[in-house]
């Protein structure tokens, strides 16, 4: 009798719920593309894997899409072509100030961000028999600074200028990048991702490589350059052969939306990210980092109202001006 009655509580209150549950799903797309970066980068790892979790659990297709990076991802979301996307927080500024690169003078106002992700720090990869050890090594010689539009080929010609070196620069994809070191057609791959980056892994592993960040003094000059940065320690032992830890700088990376995302979805998406931490690390270890806390690193850009909403029901508030419609 006891489990007659809970059966029949069971169907009741599915009775009630399906409704309104179909109801906040009314406004759903049938699918979505998230924006990621190169294959070979953390960006790509972290995306499909959000993406498949996504497409299990929300019951929406959701798939990530190989781009040129943070600032392609923030104009492809703009224009509506990709409803969600993952940018670093430089690129996120220029793009949101309309000095975007990609799409100079434009203000890219339809950005909403959904949750932190993690912090990215910039890493420089060469085999050791190129003799290129440290930054101002890079002077005169063939770098792949990544994807044309990525954060890494935003900033690192940047930090050359404030180190003052002046290398060859190219443009390419990690996978494509690390090849082109072991094979000796660049000197170097300068990058920029979550860490550890599987392309630095995989080459590591195979070949004799140096793999450094800044010196303390090139630290200083970029920060005080340009504050949007931050100093930080890589772990050591992350990569065969590098035990000890390595000084660089880094940026802040958060998943984003077109402020156009069904309020629904937005506020499911961020629930399950953030309720799934054990998920989100066996997808890519950095997600460490993509807890509620790190959303006081988003200091310019509004929360989606979805996302907002999920974070104020767990007690964490929403400084006014960043309150997004």
């Amino acid at each position: 009798m006891h489990k007659s009655i809970l059966a029949a509580v069971s169907t009741v209150a599915l009775f009630f719920s399906s409704p309104v549950a179909a109801q906040d799903k009314s406004d759903w797309p049938g699918s979505m593309t998230i924006g990621t970066a190169s294959q070979g980068g953390t960006y790509f790892i972290y995306g499909t894997g959000l993406a498949g979790l996504i497409t299990e659990t929300l019951g929406i297709n959701a798939s990530a899409e190989v781009t040129g990076g943070p600032v392609q991802n923030a104009t492809l979301i703009e224009t509506g072509d990709h409803l969600m996307g993952l940018v670093t927080m430089g690129p996120a500024y220029q793009a949101w100030t309309g000095a975007s690169e990609l799409a100079p003078g434009v203000e890219h106002k339809k950005l909403r961000a959904l949750f932190p992700m993690y912090q990215t720090p910039f890493q420089v990869v060469a085999l050791k028999s190129s003799g290129t050890n440290t930054v101002a090594d890079l002077d005169g010689k063939r770098v792949s600074v990544g994807p044309a539009g990525g954060t890494a080929a935003t900033y690192w010609p940047r930090f050359f200028e404030a180190a003052g070196v002046a290398p060859n620069v190219s443009f390419s994809g990690a996978n494509d990048a690390t090849g082109q070191v072991k094979d000796g057609l660049i000197d170097a791959f300068a990058f920029a991702a979550g860490v550890p980056i599987s392309a630095f892994a995989q080459i590591a592993a195979e070949n004799p490589v140096n793999i450094f960040g800044f010196t303390a003094d090139e630290q200083k000059k970029i920060l005080e350059a340009m504050p949007e940065l931050a100093a930080f320690q890589v772990p050591g032992g992350l990569y065969q052969g590098f035990p000890d830890p390595q000084g660089t700088v880094s940026l802040w990376n958060f998943a984003v939306a077109n402020a156009e995302m069904p309020e629904s979805l937005a506020y499911e998406i961020t629930k399950l990210v953030m309720e799934s931490n054990d998920r989100m690390i066996q997808i890519h270890a950095t997600a460490a980092e993509t807890i509620a806390q790190n959303i006081e690193k988003n200091t310019f850009l509004p929360f989606h109202p979805g996302a907002g909403r999920y974070f104020e029901e767990k007690g964490i508030t929403i400084p006014a001006e960043l309150k997004g419609e």
